[in-house]
């Protein structure tokens, strides 16, 4: 038999309040429409269930056994609702991010100290994260954004219904150089250099399978020429430290750019290649109003450094 709950938890206000008008109005309904459900009951379980009087009314041992189980289900009900509150309440303030290497420097740190200061009871957490992880991450709602980087020339992939990718930034590839390269004494902070210029030199890359390293390959071939490596990283970091201890030349990323002391860098005028820096998030955000917060954030701070860029394309 399936079993009403609606129909123990009015047994059980009748039990407490001792009269059909007054659990009537406990439920907010009219006093007949709970007769009729304690009528509907009776034929259900074929027994009386409530004995009707002068003074109100009373359950038969039949109905006191279900109004029991009434009770069981209003505390049930009760407490669903308080841990609902308290559920709400956490997500309300919780922001797990995901971001890769140069976002988590770069974009993340500003935007944080923003949100720090708007909502400093926010539960933030951050992990380091590769943009091929980010889709999983937050379809399987262990991230509620992640920042990705996509090199392909168009823009992402199709995405799941319920996960909306955010465009923060357009981020051109520069070539970082020595300081004292001849290119460097060539062409002053600014001037933009192309990607042929550099066939016969020495290149710190990305090691190869990377998305990163594809794309220099793909560009020096459409050029005429296979770059020469003789170092290997994961890291522009690390790729621009080498560069300043005179190692060769890289394909940096503009806002992986650190300045490194013995490296300066130049816009890349052909092929202009570049990757583009997005936010994705469920589209549903509305249990954690802070994703919508700190992606405003982030904007903010991608907007700044564009201006930044365009402000200074080149430096030493």
């Amino acid at each position: 038999m399936l079993v009403d709950p609606g129909q123990l938890r009015l047994l059980a206000l009748i039990e407490e309040y001792g009269s059909l008008t007054a659990a009537a109005y406990a439920l907010r309904l009219t006093p007949a429409a709970v007769t009729q459900q304690v009528a509907r009951a009776e034929r259900v379980w074929q027994v009386s269930l409530v004995l009707r009087g002068p003074r109100g009314a009373m359950l038969t041992e039949a109905g006191a056994l279900l109004a029991a189980h009434g009770r069981t289900v209003n505390e049930a009900a009760e407490q669903a609702a308080a841990d609902m509150q308290i559920l709400l309440g956490h997500l309300s303030l919780r922001l797990r991010t995901g971001a890769f290497q140069a976002a988590a420097l770069h974009l993340v740190p500003p935007a944080l100290t923003a949100l720090r200061h708007r909502h400093p009871d926010a539960d933030v957490s951050v992990v380091d994260l590769v943009s091929e992880r980010g889709l999983g991450e937050i379809t399987a709602g262990r991230l509620d954004l992640a920042i990705v980087a996509s090199w392909s020339p168009g823009p992402l992939p199709v995405l799941p219904p319920h996960i909306v990718g955010h465009r923060l930034l357009h981020d051109p590839m520069v070539v970082v150089l020595p300081d004292d390269h001849p290119l460097a004494a060539a062409t002053p902070p600014g001037s933009a250099l192309r990607l042929e210029q550099l066939r016969g030199d020495a290149w710190v890359a990305i090691v190869a399978g990377h998305v990163a390293r594809e794309q220099l390959d793909r560009a020096a071939g459409e050029e005429g020429f296979k770059p020469r490596v003789r170092f290997e990283t994961e890291s522009f970091d690390v790729a621009q430290a080498l560069v300043g201890a005179g190692s060769g030349v890289a394909l940096v990323s503009r806002l992986a750019l650190t300045g490194i002391p013995g490296t300066t860098h130049r816009e890349l005028a052909r092929p202009p290649l570049h990757r583009e820096i997005h936010a994705l998030t469920q589209s549903d955000t509305t249990l954690t109003p802070l994703v919508e917060v700190f992606l405003g954030l982030l904007r903010d701070v991608a907007r700044e450094r564009t201006a930044t860029w365009d402000e200074q394309p080149g430096s030493d």
